[in-house]
């Protein structure tokens, strides 16, 4: 009996077949996308199976083993788990870019929890995912048989986004694997856009104008992608090895302790498993400064915090944990999809070709079905039309016939109708014979005749589909942009520039005593009048103060100067951006500075500045000038910008051209103007020489640059302010004394002098306390007065607080006036880029750098200097004025003008003179003139209206000295060698 037939085959050859079969199986219908929908089988089918069940964004949802048995019993005959699971996948926010599947329940989480089973969650389509099977029913997309012949399923969805550089894909086929990262959506549309604009110059574009577009991939999960030269890779050849390192911070701690903060983890990364290897590290002693470590993740955000121990190095163990843990990762690029059912490596350019190609071929197809159904449409339109034209006959010929067939025959004999026509004719209601109802069926017909002749011509020319697609893709941008996730920093040397990721935007840089520093728009304090109290500007830790509030763009570099005489360089963009009432973040995250060093310096140095040199000054009086190009190249562990004396510090740094004055103002009022050149330009290790000659106890304030046309603004700890001609500040010899700028008869009163800036009369400047309050106010409504005044209170302060920064606003324009001479950024000075002036100065060490950026514009000079006591006082024609009136009426109402010019809180007098605030001791007597070298001395009052006398104590900014002396300064400049007597007891009149 024959049992069978048996065959000779070659076990060789039938295994290569069958193992051949295998691979193609796996690979066209398990493990990868496909270029167009990006989308493998399984996935299509989830997403299939639940359109086909209306399950829609805006519909309830529905259990997920329904929808998994419809799969199952529909489309993919294989295990619910991988059904599950691949739908699971797509609901995940830290597995998608932009999740496909709406789920509810329990999905998941990045510390790698399984899902909830599939009878507890609940899942319906998401928004985005309907833009993919949109226009599916319009023959948009071939349809082949289901696993039992009973039904048909997509072969490809229309997909109206690139889902699979949205999303990416991962998976592993028989000798091949796929790996392909998410993107951001505007940035793929924009890239589209471009491909589209130059679509007939295709060949020529190149990965470097892609790239203008698409900066690199976005991972849902964040983090910073470290170089660039692996994404270039990617995009050119479709392969390319990514670097990807967690977002961490430094924060302080109590007992001067310090914590490393973890916010982001690279794509992929589980964080419970990172949080063992972590502690796995410590108990092996390989890493030996971690003190605790806690997961505060929470619904606000991931935490993971690790506290270290005393006196622990937070850059060196945050290196350790990157070297030895997943916060630093590699990702794989391998951009493999299928291409017509053949499995082929992409890159960027190619892959965004075949998407938009597949677009084409969608609207092409869907235009067809639309045209069609529109020609069948005005078709029984026309038929419909020609009944109402002959409506009683039409009813005549229906009335006479014996059957339905019969009447459809009749009419077609008669108007020569189609069968579809005269059916339609005949199912048509009596409702439609009414006057407006014709008027509809004109109108649709009208309607379809241009939908007609729309398709027509979209058919006809490819270029209109092109545009359509792009019109599409602009819709969705709007509808589902976001901002980037993941950060790019380019590596050292690239040629990558990453103001192409940064808008250019004005920011204020604030800086803190104890190190904290961030960033926030420009336009975030609004204008106020002066003698405001101010909105508060940052909630500051305990015992904190401001020390720099800075303007900048978001483009420039910035330069932090130490006390010790080292720099450091950061980019402006790269500085946290915070709330307005933001602590910040310690500066230590952001450069390498040693412990018990202190940032004293902060200055921003816009790109094409026009600035040849620093000036640097020290609190003792040290000076030095050195070539900006010196600094171009800092290293991340900083140089050496200066050498010091022992006891010195470096406290103020200046941008200057080379022909500029510099001024330099001590805290106990003393001021110097010399010419820059009598500094000659030193090298980096240089040590300087001396600036200015001090008292014993006395040190530098502030360093400004003097400018033509401005005036100079000086501002107290004590909220006091005023405004001077920079003309009366006369130019003089360098390391010599200077002249009086201050009342110093007022120091109690007035406080020490924080700093002065360089202003004009249309600036605006932002005054920041200690308490970290800040007021914005315009120069113009600071007063103006002579250089040895008191000046007037500007910012109204609490008890025990104190002016803490002042910073310069206002904008500059770009082109320098003939008397200012060459257009250079310096120190509150000129800018060639037409940006913000900004100078700050801090009471722990005086004044501070300078943002020069300004255009040196010549201030309004029309505005009369306001008098008040002092200027009075050093004036005998005053009185002598007074004296020379005749008439008894006007020379009473002179004196009583001079009086209320001496008054000093701003209040009406009871005869209606005007108290100002401006005016230094009271007075009721005559002014006299002491004369000292030409120049003119401190007015000596009769006691009975003498100033008070000041001591030089209290609570400083910085370390103070008296500086009574009866000595000339060198320059035969007489100083005043009797202090004011104490003022008399306030009189009513």
């Amino acid at each position: 009996m024959e049992i069978g037939i048996i065959r000779p085959i070659d076990i060789e050859s039938e295994m290569k077949n069958a193992y051949l079969d295998y691979s193609m199986s796996v690979i066209t219908s398990r493990a990868l996308p496909d270029v167009r929908d990006g989308l493998k089988p399984v996935q299509r089918r989830i997403l299939y199976a639940m359109y086909d069940m209306g399950l829609r964004f805006d519909r309830p949802y529905k259990k997920s083993a329904r929808i998994v048995g419809e799969v199952l019993g529909k489309y993919h005959p294989h295990g619910d788990s991988a059904v599950y699971d691949a739908m699971v996948r797509m609901a995940q926010d830290f597995s998608m870019r932009y999740v496909l599947v709406a789920g509810q329940g329990n999905y998941g989480s990045v510390d790698g929890d399984p899902p909830a089973a599939m009878r507890y969650t609940e899942a319906r389509l998401s928004r985005i995912a309907e833009e993919m099977l949109a226009d599916i029913n319009k023959n948009t997309v071939d349809f082949y048989p289901n696993f039992d012949d009973t039904l048909t399923q997509p072969t490809v969805l229309p997909s109206n986004v690139p889902n699979m550089l949205l999303n990416g894909a991962s998976g592993i086929a028989v000798g091949m694997a796929t790996n392909i990262p998410p993107h951001n959506l505007n940035e793929i549309a924009d890239a589209c856009i471009y491909l589209i604009d130059n679509w007939d110059q295709m060949e020529e574009i190149g990965v470097e104008q892609l790239m203008k577009f698409v900066h690199g991939p976005d991972f849902p999960t964040g983090a910073t992608i470290m170089g660039l030269e692996g994404i270039r890779n990617a995009y050119a050849t479709g392969r390319g090895r990514i670097i990807l390192r967690a977002k961490a911070h430094i924060e302080d701690m109590k007992g001067n302790r310090q914590r490393i903060v973890v916010t982001e983890l690279p794509y992929q990364v589980n964080k419970a498993t990172l949080i063992e290897r972590i502690a796995d590290l410590v108990r092996n002693k390989k890493i030996d400064t971690i003190g605790d470590l806690r997961d505060e993740s929470d619904r606000r955000g991931m935490s993971v915090v690790i506290e270290l121990k005393r006196g622990a190095n937070p850059k060196t163990t945050l290196n350790q944990l990157l070297k030895h843990t997943q916060l630093q990762t590699t990702f794989g690029v391998n951009t493999l999809a299928l291409v017509d059912g053949e499995p082929k490596v992409l890159p960027l350019k190619r892959a965004l070709e075949l998407w938009i190609e597949h677009r084409r071929e969608v609207i092409r197809r869907r235009s067809e079905y639309d045209l069609e159904r529109a020609r069948q449409r005005a078709h029984i339109l026309e038929g419909l039309r020609i009944a109402l034209e002959h409506l009683d006959e039409v009813i005549q010929i229906i009335r006479q016939s014996q059957t339905r067939d019969s009447a459809r025959n009749n009419l077609v004999k008669r108007f020569k109708l189609s069968d579809i026509q005269a059916q339609a004719i005949l199912d048509m209601q009596l409702g439609r014979l009414a006057a407006l109802e014709r008027k509809k069926i004109e109108d649709e017909y009208k309607e379809v005749i241009q939908l007609i002749s729309y398709l027509e011509d979209l058919l006809r020319s490819p270029r209109k589909i092109l545009l359509l697609i792009r019109e599409d893709l602009k819709q969705l941008k709007e509808k589902y942009g976001d901002a980037r996730r993941t950060r790019i920093a380019a590596e050292e040397g690239e040629n990558f520039s990453d103001e192409d990721l940064i808008p250019d935007q004005d920011v204020l840089i604030s800086l803190t005593e104890r190190g904290y520093i961030k960033r926030l728009p420009a336009d975030t304090y609004k204008p106020q009048r002066r003698g405001g109290r101010g909105i508060t500007g940052m909630v500051t830790r305990d015992e904190d103060i401001i020390l720099e509030l800075r303007g900048a763009n978001t483009h420039d570099s910035v330069l932090f100067f130490t006390d010790r005489g080292r720099v450091f360089q950061i980019k402006a963009h790269q500085l946290p951006e915070a709330d307005r009432t933001a602590k910040g973040m310690p500066l230590v995250n952001f450069i390498a500075i040693d412990k018990g060093e202190n940032v004293t310096a902060m200055l921003p140095v816009p790109r094409d500045n026009g600035a040849h040199y620093l000036v640097m000054a020290t609190r003792n009086g040290k000076i030095k000038r050195t070539e900006l190009s010196e600094f171009e190249a800092v290293r991340p562990s900083g140089i050496i910008a200066l050498n010091l004396e022992d006891g010195d510090a470096l406290g103020w740094v200046k941008l200057t051209d080379g022909e500029r004055d510099i001024l330099i103002i001590s805290a106990r009022g003393q001021a110097l103007r010399f010419k820059e050149g009598e500094v000659r330009p030193m090298g980096r290790t240089a040590a300087g020489v001396n600036a200015m000659r001090l008292d014993d106890k006395d040190q530098i304030a502030c360093m400004a640059i003097a400018r033509p046309n401005t005036e100079l603004l000086i501002v107290t700890r004590h909220g006091f302010a005023k405004r001077t001609s920079i003309d009366e500040y006369p130019t003089k010899g360098r390391a010599t004394g200077g002249v009086r700028t201050i009342d110093i008869a007022k120091l109690d009163e007035t406080g020490p002098i924080v700093t002065a800036l360089m202003v004009k009369l249309d600036d605006e400047v932002a005054i920041m306390s200690r308490d970290g309050v800040v007021i914005r106010t315009e120069v113009k409504e600071i007063k103006q007065a002579g250089r040895s005044t008191r000046g007037s209170r500007t910012m109204n302060l609490k008890k025990g607080d104190f002016v803490a920064s002042v910073t310069n606003l206002t904008p500059r324009l770009s082109e320098p006036t003939e008397d200012e001479g060459p257009k250079t950024p310096q120190g509150g000075g000129q800018a060639d880029d037409g940006r913000r002036t900004t100078e700050a100065a801090s009471p722990n060490g005086g004044g501070k750098t300078t943002a020069a950026k300004s255009d040196g514009q010549p201030a309004a000079r029309s505005r009369a200097k306001a008098p008040d006591a002092d200027s009075v006082l050093s004036q005998p024609s005053a009185t002598e004025q007074v004296k020379s009136i005749k008439d008894p009426k006007r020379a009473k109402q002179a004196e009583a003008e001079a009086l209320a010019v001496l008054r000093d809180d701003g209040q009406p007098t009871a005869d209606g003179g005007q108290k100002t605030e401006d005016g230094g001791a009271r007075a009721e007597g005559r002014g006299q003139k002491a004369e000292g070298g030409g120049q003119t001395a401190e007015a000596k009052p009769p006691s009975a209206v003498g100033g008070q006398r000041s001591s030089g104590k209290g609570v400083n900014a910085v370390k103070l000295g008296g500086t009574s002396s009866d000595k000339p300064d060198g320059n035969g400049n007489g100083k005043s060698a009797t202090p004011p007597a104490k003022p008399a007891p306030k009189k009513s009149r």
